[in-house]
């Protein structure tokens, strides 16, 4: 199968129709997450999703609508006992976790089911897409979009500094609840590409880069979602390409290319941080005088590479650590 000739599937077309969407959402939500300091509590919720899913394939019904119930129940659970913020809290939450996924391998037995059928949905598969998961994906993954950009401003306050925001008048239990049920409806949209057990990487790593290059919190937001669009759809098409000749599914290769991202960026990131360092060497005090220096072997100027920071009648150089400026024939140390 040639790279063209694969988008004249209609299983590819479903699929790129989803990891769209999919990609879009997870770092949405992600972001605040990140930001609220819970990046594993997508991990959790994929955990306790698997219940669900052998829900559905036991009864019959939709795994997507029953690991959508089952979510939302794990993750407003996972939320009011982070809330009482104490050490049996942690303890909690694991046994959570490993009981949400315990009982899923058991269900999924009982029912008869294969464990290729259960890894689709944990680990992603191309072959398992159909019109109606793709038309569920996009109306999930759009109500998630729309409450994550329209409510915005009151996540972010929220996310940021709680009581800062309850004392705005903001309410903070109600929003957070909120952004858990959001991530409990992601982890469901993204499983089909995705799958449970990695989806918590698309909603945290594309927010981990952007943030090495980014430093407004709207940058990263935009950043971090064109990034998860990206790595969903780069890694779809390599999961794609590669399997007529060995078995890759979509979840690995789309986790792999955002993590790929993640290293390419990081060098970045901090060579900018750096170079915001050297510009903010010292606390902002008032000038206490200077000192002349010794003779200077070299010459400063637009192109010398040193940052240059403007200070009263004159540019400093910022030049290991310290700051100096051209003053005749010597430098003063600023």
């Amino acid at each position: 199968m040639s790279l063209l000739e694969m988008f004249t599937y209609p299983f590819m077309v479903k699929a790129l129709i989803a990891a769209f969407f999919s990609g879009l959402a997870s770092p949405a939500i992600g972001t605040y997450l990140v930001q609220k300091r819970l990046s594993l509590m997508g991990d959790g919720i994929g955990h306790v999703a698997v219940t669900g899913v052998a829900l559905g394939l036991l009864t019959g019904a939709s795994p997507t609508w029953t690991a959508v119930a089952v979510a939302i129940l794990g993750a407003v659970t996972i939320e009011l006992i982070r809330e009482r913020g104490n050490t049996n809290g942690d303890l909690a939450l694991a046994l959570l976790f490993y009981g949400g996924i315990a009982a899923g391998l058991m269900i999924t037995g009982i029912a008869g089911q294969s464990a290729q059928t259960l890894n689709s949905f944990l680990f992603g598969g191309l072959l398992s897409i159909n019109w109606g998961d793709v038309f569920v994906t996009i109306v999930l993954a759009s109500v998630v979009l729309l409450l994550c950009i329209g409510l915005g401003p009151q996540l972010f306050a929220v996310a940021q500094d709680a009581e800062f925001a309850r004392v705005a008048g903001l309410r903070v239990r109600f929003y957070n609840l909120l952004v858990a049920v959001l991530a409990a409806v992601t982890v469901t949209v993204a499983m089909r590409t995705v799958g449970l057990l990695l989806v918590s990487a698309l909603m945290v790593v594309p927010v981990a880069t952007a943030q090495q290059v980014t430093r407004s919190f709207r940058t990263t937001l935009a950043a971090a979602m064109g990034l998860g669009v990206f790595a969903a759809l780069a890694g779809l098409i390599i999961s794609a390409y590669v399997s007529s000749t060995v078995t890759v599914q979509s979840g690995p290769s789309i986790v792999l290319v955002a993590l790929g991202c993640f290293v390419l960026a990081w060098p970045t990131g901090s060579l900018l941080r750096r170079r915001q360092r050297l510009r903010e060497p010292f606390a902002p005090l008032a000038p206490l005088g200077h000192e002349i220096s010794d003779e200077h072997p070299h010459q400063h100027g637009d192109d010398c590479g040193h940052p240059a920071i403007p200070h009263g009648d004159h540019v400093d150089y910022v030049h290991n650590g310290h700051r100096h400026a051209a003053h005749g024939e010597h430098y003063d140390e600023h």
